[in-house]
């Protein structure tokens, strides 16, 4: 019951920040930027004022669906980033955006994140393996003991709880560079970079409630697997 019940709290509280963050979109979406630039354009101004000239600017379908991909280098934003010209849509381009300059700037936290990826992965996998085994009755079947189950499970959502912390500081650096930028390159109003940054605030909640999230299920694991226990 308490996996069950970390789940349900926190699967509200993220979709209350989701929802927050939606709302805070639509609603800096409805005030047209004075500089009267759209995502796409932000975006590659941010590179060229940064001397990133190897990185594309894509449409990618979805709602709040950008991303920055160090793999094929590329910003990606969604249409409502892409094509939109207002303090929202100006936020999360330039976001995107401070995630090349720290993949430019070889930036610490950014690389140990991405030294986490295929950890994570595999982490998530077995995850997944032993909560199925265990549906099936698998793992008594395997007649492993339970001190064994304990440290698979309880070391591979460690690695989950590792990335989630790495990628705060991550997401809050993207974001100072991007308000930085947009200031310093006088993009935007006064009243504009106050949307901007309240919008990247909430979008930052997200991966603050995951983080949090991710320590309490570890914390939960742990307890139920070496809590109490002589």
């Amino acid at each position: 019951m308490g996996i069950i019940l970390i789940v349900v709290v926190f699967g509200i509280i993220g979709y209350v920040v989701s929802n927050k963050l939606k709302s805070k979109f639509r609603k800096y979406s409805q005030t047209s930027l004075k500089a009267n630039l759209s995502g796409k354009e932000i975006a590659e101004l941010m590179l060229a004022d940064h001397g990133i000239h190897n990185v594309s600017v894509n449409c990618v379908e979805g709602q709040l669906s950008d991303h920055y991909n160090p793999m094929n280098k590329t910003v990606n934003l969604s249409p409502d980033v892409y094509y939109g010209r207002n303090a929202a849509a100006t936020a999360v381009a330039a976001h995107e955006c401070g995630h090349a300059v720290q993949h430019a700037r070889s930036y610490t936290w950014l690389q140990l994140r991405s030294t986490l990826v295929p950890i994570q992965n595999i982490s998530g996998k077995i995850l997944n393996f032993v909560l199925i085994a265990s549906l099936f009755g698998g793992i008594a079947l395997f007649g492993l003991p339970y001190e064994v189950v304990g440290i698979v499970v309880v070391g591979a959502y460690s690695m989950l709880t590792l990335f989630s912390l790495v990628t705060l500081p991550v997401e809050f650096d993207a974001s100072k560079r991007a308000l930085a930028w947009v200031q310093e390159r006088n993009i935007v109003t006064a009243q504009e970079y106050g949307m901007s940054k309240d919008a990247l605030k909430w979008a930052a909640m997200t991966y603050v409630v995951a983080a949090i999230a991710s320590m309490a299920t570890l914390a939960y694991y742990f307890f139920i697997f070496f809590g109490g226990r002589e």
